[in-house]
């Protein structure tokens, strides 16, 4: 049996090698990471594939979350995969709130440290896709200013949703994550802040994107390779 198996792997060795090396840059390097979901409409949408680079924050040991070495501290704007401190599952959502924040939001507008963050309406009626399959009523779209960083949300105003919170002090090494489509998103609005070894990768670019609601077709609408 151990002869078979030494034979296996001989006359196998350059595909294995080649398995494990895939293996290793996933766990390790980088992972493509499938949208599931709407919560972050307008910006990805539910079948996109985006590239998820996990050495933008940490060096991790290969098949584990043991940090080797920090690389940088994750910004405000970014766009993280992380486990949900609720049940572990793999989420993507924006990073708003940094340590030693506070944020809170009053009728829809997030308030950081003390500053109203600026809001402009923005045209969706030819340039944004919106869940419409989801959610029937009324869908706005506006740029949320984040400091200087810039970015679209959905709002849903006839929509029941949580649009107001009370002041919340972001401790060390802690982060608060919202989605862009916000009045259809489960994020620390509701299972509260996410522990930054929980932060698993930086998404930055789309693989690709499949319609779930068209046989799984490509969207040719969106651009592969796009910077997001």
């Amino acid at each position: 049996m151990k002869a078979k198996l030494v034979a296996l792997f001989k006359d196998n060795k350059q595909f294995l090698m080649f398995v494990l090396a895939m293996l290793l840059m996933r766990t390790a390097v980088a992972d493509w990471y499938l949208v599931p979901s709407s919560s972050m409409y307008p910006n990805l949408v539910e079948g996109d594939r985006v590239f998820a680079y996990k050495l933008a924050y940490d060096i991790k040991l290969p098949f584990t979350d043991v940090v080797i070495k920090k690389v940088s501290e994750p910004q405000r704007g970014d766009i993280v995969t992380f486990a949900s401190p609720e049940g572990g599952t793999r989420l993507v959502k924006r990073v708003i709130g940094l340590p030693g924040d506070t944020i809170e939001m009053v009728d829809g507008r997030l308030i950081v440290n003390g500053e109203m963050m600026e809001y402009q309406a923005v045209d969706a009626s030819s340039v944004h896709l919106t869940p419409q399959r989801e959610y029937q009523g009324q869908q706005l779209v506006y740029q949320e200013s984040l400091g200087e960083f810039k970015h679209d949300i959905i709002a849903m105003p006839e929509r029941a949703a949580l649009r107001n919170f009370e002041p919340k002090i972001i401790p060390a090494d802690s982060y608060f994550m919202m989605g862009d489509n916000r009045d259809n998103s489960n994020d620390s609005r509701f299972y509260g802040l996410v522990k930054r070894e929980l932060i698993g990768a930086k998404v930055v670019r789309l693989f690709f994107s499949l319609d779930p609601d068209n046989y799984y077709l490509p969207r040719l609408e969106r651009t592969i390779g796009k910077a997001i």
